[in-house]
C-alpha cells in the first residue's frame, strides 16, 4: 500500500462545494483584496487564539518579517532563534538587516534551549524567536523569563502549531508578536499562500496594520516603510471554510499520533516524539529519531515500500551557506542540532490518515532490519 506524507486533496475534495461557494461568493463581491472576508476572518481567529488582534498577511514569512519590522529591528541588532528550524526564521531576520544568532535546541521536544542562547547573548541583541516546532509549545515561562532577564522582545514563530497549547494558553498568544502560516501543509492549510500576525498591544498591532499596507494611512500618505502584506480576500474566504472543520482536523491528528505511540512503543532503534505534559500538541510532523546512524537506510525502506517521509530538517541554519560568514557561529555549541539533522524522520500523520495506511506504515516500520 502507498501511503503519501500528505494527501491535501484527501482534505480538499470531501469539503469542495464548500470551498465552491466561497469562492463564488468573493467572485459575486468583486473585493478581492482586504474586505469584508479578511476581516471576518481576522475576528474568528482572535477569538480562537484568545487575543485582541489578528491581523492576516501574505504569508507565514512575511508574518514574521513584518513583525521585525514593527518592532523596529533593523541593522546592527541580533535577534537570537533556533538553528533547528524551517529558514524563514532566520532569513526574515537577515532581511531586516538585523544578525541571526543561531542557539540549540532540546533533544526530546526539538524546541529551543534556553541555556544555549544565554551563550547567544550580547549588547547588541533585541529579540528572540521561539519556535513552536512541529505543532508542540516551547516552554513559554522559560522564554518569558528569559527575555525579561535580558530585555528582549519575543516573537513568537508559531508556524507549524496553530492551536496548540501551552497550559491554557494558546501558542502564538504570549509575547509581543506570534506568527502562523497558512501554507498548503500546515494543518490548517490554504489553496495557497496566507499567514496571520498576531498581538495584545494596541500600538504594535497600529503598526503592523499600516505596515501590512506599505505603511500607507490614510490612503497615500505614509508615515513609515512597509510592504504589500496583504492577505487575499479569496484565500480568507477559503481559510474560513476549513477553520470550521478544525477542530476535527485537531482530533484526528492526535488520534493518529496517539496509535503510533501506542503501537511503536517497543519498536527498537527509534525514539518516538515526546507529548510534554500539560502541552496540548497538535502534530504537524511525527518526527522519529532513528538510533546508530540509520536514518538514511530506513528512509529508503520506507520509499521502497510506498511510505512517505521526509527530513524535517537536513541543514540546519547554522550549516546554511548564506549564514557561513557569521561571527556569532562561534558562540555557542549546536551538538544537538547537529544530531537532529543526522538522525530525525517523519512520517504521515495528517487528519485523513485511516487505520490501514497507519498499519501499513507501522508495518513498513517494524519490517526494517526484522
Amino acid at each position: 500500500m502507498n501511503v503519501p506524507l500528505l494527501d491535501v486533496n484527501a482534505q480538499n475534495h470531501p469539503i469542495a462545494e464548500e470551498l465552491r461557494a466561497a469562492f463564488d461568493g468573493v467572485l459575486e463581491t468583486g473585493r478581492f483584496i482586504m474586505g469584508a472576508e479578511v476581516e471576518q476572518f481576522e475576528a474568528e481567529l482572535a477569538e480562537f487564539l484568545g487575543v485582541k488582534h489578528a491581523i492576516g498577511v501574505s504569508s507565514g514569512t512575511d508574518a514574521i518579517l513584518l513583525a521585525l519590522m514593527a518592532l523596529g529591528i533593523g541593522q546592527g541588532d541580533e535577534v537570537i532563534c533556533p538553528s533547528f528550524t524551517f529558514f524563514a526564521t532566520a532569513g526574515c531576520i537577515a532581511r531586516t538587516g538585523a544578525t541571526p544568532v543561531f542557539c540549540d535546541c532540546h533533544p526530546d521536544t526539538f524546541n529551543i534551549d534556553f541555556a544555549s542562547a544565554e551563550q547567544c547573548l550580547s549588547d547588541k541583541t533585541k529579540a528572540i524567536i521561539p519556535v513552536h516546532l512541529f505543532g508542540q509549545s516551547v516552554d513559554m515561562d522559560a522564554c518569558a523569563a528569559f527575555a525579561e532577564k535580558h530585555e528582549l522582545k519575543v516573537i513568537e514563530d508559531t508556524a507549524q502549531s496553530l492551536g496548540a497549547k501551552f497550559g491554557d494558553r494558546s501558542c502564538g498568544a504570549m509575547s509581543e508578536f506570534g506568527t502562523y502560516s497558512f501554507f498548503p501543509s500546515k494543518n490548517l492549510g490554504g489553496l495557497g499562500d496566507g499567514g496571520l500576525l498576531v498581538t495584545q498591544d494596541d500600538e504594535l498591532a497600529d503598526i503592523a496594520i499600516k505596515m501590512r499596507n506599505h505603511g500607507m494611512h490614510p490612503r497615500y500618505y505614509h508615515q513609515m516603510v512597509g510592504g504589500n502584506f496583504r492577505l487575499d480576500a479569496l484565500q480568507a474566504a477559503l481559510l474560513r471554510v476549513k477553520f470550521s472543520h478544525y477542530a476535527d482536523y485537531t482530533r484526528q491528528r492526535q488520534e493518529n499520533a496517539a496509535y503510533y505511540k501506542e503501537q511503536l512503543k517497543d519498536l527498537e532503534g527509534v525514539i518516538l516524539p515526546v507529548e510534554q505534559d500539560g502541552y496540548e500538541h497538535i502534530w504537524n510532523q511525527f518526527t522519529l529519531r532513528v538510533e546508530h546512524g540509520q536514518r538514511d537506510a530506513l528512509k529508503e525502506h520506507l520509499t521502497e515500500n510506498g511510505i512517505g517521509c521526509e527530513i524535517y530538517y537536513p541543514v540546519p541554519m547554522h550549516q546554511q551557506q548564506c549564514f557561513a560568514h557569521l561571527e556569532s557561529l562561534q558562540r555557542t555549541s549546536l551538538k544537538v542540532t547537529d544530531e537532529l539533522a543526522s538522525n530525525v524522520l517523519s512520517i504521515p500523520v495528517y487528519p485523513e490518515l485511516n487505520r490501514d495506511q497507519q498499519d501499513a506504515v507501522i508495518a513498513a516500520l517494524k519490517s526494517f532490519n526484522a
